[in-house]
């Protein structure tokens, strides 16, 4: 296992919207300082809901592979095993894919 790479203290972060399955969500991700992605967060539009924990929960986990080395595709192609998105995280990613790097 390689050890977990930090983040500055301070970074920028991009913000984002999408809707998924008739779910509002908002996201924002930071990078690397070489541009990879390497933390989300998401929540949706029920403040509280068991839709909302699973997005935020999801993105804590994606942050957590991210920053142990795990690629953005890596994590892309576990999530929409056929191709396209079906989670809010799924979404999400393929969202910050589609973002030119810094």
């Amino acid at each position: 296992m390689t050890d977990r790479e930090r983040l500055p203290n301070r970074r920028a972060s991009t913000n984002f919207e999408f809707e998924l399955q008739g779910f509002h969500y908002t996201g924002s991700y930071s990078q690397f300082r070489d541009g990879r992605p390497a933390e989300i967060f998401l929540q949706n539009h029920k403040a509280g809901s068991q839709s909302d924990a699973n997005a935020r929960e999801s993105a804590i986990a994606a942050s957590i592979a991210l920053q142990y080395g795990a690629p953005l595709k890596v994590l892309r192609k576990a999530d929409n095993a056929d191709g396209s998105a079906s989670t809010p995280l799924g979404k999400a990613l393929d969202l910050i894919a589609e973002e030119p790097m810094s």
